[in-house]
């Protein structure tokens, strides 16, 4: 950062584009979450299809804790898909707040549409 070695080019946020994509996210995780349902829900339905045989139990205690742990991560998945599309929105609304208070600071009457306090109105 600030080192000269960059190319140049400025960071460009369009909030627009922020919002637009922003439920990307959240429709994925809802298509991740339904999957995970149909999923789990096909696997309990089999039961333990493996068999109680030695082969069948040693399958089984390596399979059990993996399916546990894919599960269990795929969960996280789900809640960190959903969390961006959060972040995303609310980023969008702070670069348009940001934009309203730095406008504000350079117009004879202050800050327009947003909170004087916040705006380093100087006073």
């Amino acid at each position: 950062m600030g080192d000269g070695s960059g190319d140049g080019k400025i960071l460009d946020i369009k909030t627009a584009d922020l919002k637009s994509a922003a439920p990307a996210f959240s429709e994925q995780s809802g298509k991740l979450r339904d999957a995970l349902a149909e999923l789990t829900d096909t696997l309990d339905g089999l039961g333990k299809p493996w068999g109680a045989d030695d082969q069948g139990r040693q399958f089984g205690e390596s399979y059990e804790p993996a399916r546990k742990k894919v599960e269990n991560a795929t969960k996280i998945l789900v809640a960190g898909l959903a969390s961006i599309h959060e972040a995303m929105v609310d980023m969008s609304d702070g670069h348009i707040e940001n934009d309203k208070l730095i406008a504000g600071m350079f117009s004879k009457g202050g800050v327009k549409g947003g909170d004087p306090g916040k705006a380093g109105s100087g006073k």
